[in-house]
């Protein structure tokens, strides 16, 4: 059995020969790279609108660049393995501004709520545009990132599995519609060789999974149940401990809710009012994330999670006293790859298809003996 433990953080395979091992052997492009880039805009529109129009939101600005100090930058687990590209700016002033490049506009989404005057039911979307370095980039990791980050005001009474499940559905609609327009507007992409994109999106808590593959660490339960179950899924409960000892996966302590208690099923309680929708890439033939998503801590459940994590530090900090006073708005919200979707919908086998990034000599290698090119 794989360590359970060295699969909770580390996204990417790990090593090109394992990659080389991974990546399809007959693939060909449904379009060649001109076209693609017209289909890429087009799915960006679509998305932008669409989405928009059905969680009630507004495209606004997003930063790029995050003062350290202010505590919005978005550490993407809780080890403190990944850590975000920083550097001095301000010419002549005598203590620069220490700045970071955001890894995600998470947290800073939900403090914008506010700036932005967003009533209950309202919210805001981003064109986010992030670096992270610590990634081991393989055929859907970069170190360039482009997310959808988008953030909702809620009321308490929203804090619940059926309000993030319904929130879920209208996503994985807006997803799945989007691959169908620009399979009108290029029918290249619509071809025999793939199958349609699922109908239905299956909800599954952590707790479910790990009873159906208890021996797996977390990739290998996710592959199996989207191999075995439901080509498209959404698990919930991401980050608090399950029966094994380990939670399904490492998340980050100062955003999405995953203390909570949620409901009881089975006689178990579970916790957790968060999510990823994985999907099975029919391309790659592996999981494939498109977005990670959930309801915000309270001041309440902030603490018990920093606690957890050995971060009780952070609650000095901009960010988490603005929580902890009420000062910014309960909230929903999350984060969907724009290239990770581009792939999914437009069937390639690696990201760099869709966006362009830097790649280390060998992936380019290993990619082109796949007839796979990565633009740069």
């Amino acid at each position: 059995m794989t360590d359970k433990k060295a699969d909770l953080a580390g996204p990417g395979i790990g090593n090109y020969e394992e990659l080389a091992g991974n990546l399809p052997k007959d693939y060909e492009p449904l379009l060649p790279p001109k076209q693609r880039m017209a289909a890429v805009f087009a799915l960006k529109n679509y998305i932008e609108e669409t989405l928009c129009k059905e969680l009630n939101l507004q495209m606004v600005q997003v930063p790029l660049i995050v003062d350290r100090e202010s505590g919005v930058n978005d550490y993407l687990d809780r080890d403190g393995s990944r850590t975000p590209v920083e550097f001095p700016c301000g010419l002549a002033l005598d203590h620069p501004i220490q700045a970071q490049i955001v890894q995600a506009a998470t947290k800073w989404k939900r403090m914008a709520l506010r700036q932005f005057g967003c009533n209950v039911g309202e919210g805001i979307c981003t064109d986010m545009k992030a670096v992270r370095k610590d990634y081991f980039l393989d055929h859907d990791h970069s170190a360039y990132v482009d997310q959808w980050d988008w953030e909702r005001v809620i009321t308490e009474k929203d804090r619940n599995l059926d309000f993030l499940m319904e929130i879920v559905k209208k996503i994985w609609k807006v997803i799945r519609g989007a691959g169908h327009r620009v399979q009108e507007m290029f029918p290249e992409l619509k071809t025999s060789k793939y199958p349609d994109f699922p109908e239905e999106i299956v909800f599954l808590h952590a707790e479910e999974l790990l009873d159906q593959y208890p021996d797996l660490p977390r990739k290998q339960r996710e592959t199996r149940i989207l191999m075995e179950k439901a080509p498209a899924i959404f698990i919930t409960g991401i980050g608090w401990p399950l029966k094994d000892g380990y939670p399904h996966e490492m998340r980050a302590s100062d955003y999405d809710d995953w203390a909570v208690e949620s409901i009881v099923k089975n006689g178990e309680q579970y916790h957790g009012l968060n999510g990823d929708i994985l999907v099975w890439n029919p391309v790659t033939k592996r999981r494939h994330e498109l977005t990670s998503m959930g309801i915000r801590v309270t001041k309440e459940t902030l603490k018990i999670q920093l606690k957890m994590s050995g971060q009780e530090d952070f609650l000095k900090l901009p960010y988490h006293q603005a929580i902890l006073n009420d000062e910014i708005p309960l909230s929903i919200g999350g984060g969907i790859g724009q290239s990770r979707t581009y792939m999914y919908l437009l069937r390639t086998a690696h990201i760099g298809e869709v966006s362009v990034s830097v790649w280390p000599k060998i992936l380019k290698e290993i990619c082109a003996q796949k007839n796979i090119h990565v633009l740069e």
